[in-house]
């Protein structure tokens, strides 16, 4: 399998060229690389759609209406000729699969996060490993199917960590992602920005969907999950992270993976 080496000569820290997929013309296409810290591409569009997934590290994507940040239990659903632009905070093993427009009327029609089946992740992964970029063998090609078939029957997530609309809320999110580890409560985070709490919680709800300890803790589990991939200790990733013991980190990582940070390692990041 493929790991990521900072001293590989395939690993890039770069701005990335918008791949050249407009004029494929079989059904499937898929494509792997592996990219360096703040690797970037700007806003570009494909005729075709695409799942791009990360089973090492986390992917951000932009639209015009929203942000998409994926853990690798995750990936972000491009439609045909959505514009967007592509951001890796951390090194990531990056895989992306194409698929032609008019085999993409079952699947959504919004950007959104899918979460990958094992099926998806072992289809993948056998690409990868066989070099297989356009399906063209018969069992490769009903592999594709049956990998469409498994994003149909996916679940639908909206952005994994969404930004606010509310500057003042918005200021409290990006101190958080600057901080992660601040203990500071809800009711000192509103009374920093002048709101009461019970305003805070309002916004919190209508801009994010969820509570700001949710969404804390959310924004927790995805630098748990780079430092996971850079081979720090659960001990140290608590400690950075703010917890007071490893314990406490470790049920909330199992809580958001379904894992605990060693058996998400060996799963996600070591296969």
């Amino acid at each position: 399998m493929v790991t990521v080496h900072s001293s590989s000569s395939r690993t890039r820290q770069t701005r990335l060229v918008p791949a050249k997929v407009d004029e494929i013309i079989a059904p499937f296409h898929v494509r792997y690389d592996e990219y360096g810290a703040g690797t970037w591409a700007d806003a570009h569009s494909h005729r075709l759609g695409h799942l791009n997934y990360t089973p090492h590290g986390t992917i951000r994507m932009d639209t015009a209406d929203a942000r998409f940040v994926a853990p690798p239990q995750y990936a972000i659903w491009i439609p045909p000729g959505i514009e967007h632009s592509c951001y890796l905070q951390h090194a990531a093993v990056y895989r992306a699969f194409y698929v032609q427009p008019e085999l993409c009327d079952s699947l959504p029609q919004n950007t959104c996060l899918l979460q990958i089946s094992p099926v998806v992740k072992a289809i993948l992964a056998d690409f990868n490993q066989r070099g297989v970029e356009t399906p063209s063998m018969p069992e490769d090609l009903r592999m594709a199917e049956v990998l469409l078939d498994q994003l149909r029957g996916s679940e639908v997530q909206g952005s994994y960590l969404p930004d606010a609309q509310t500057p003042a809320l918005q200021q409290i999110l990006d101190a958080l992602q600057q901080e992660p580890g601040h203990r500071a409560s809800v009711a000192e985070w509103a009374e920093r920005v002048h709101m009461t709490e019970r305003t805070l919680a309002r916004h919190c709800q209508q801009e994010l969907g969820m509570s700001l300890g949710e969404w804390r803790q959310r924004m927790r589990y995805l630098r748990a999950v780079d430092a996971l991939e850079h081979g720090q200790s659960v001990q140290a990733i608590a400690l950075d992270l703010g917890f007071s013991a490893a314990s406490a980190f470790i049920a909330m990582f199992q809580r958001e993976a379904g894992a605990s940070p060693e058996q998400f390692r060996r799963e996600f990041l070591l296969e």
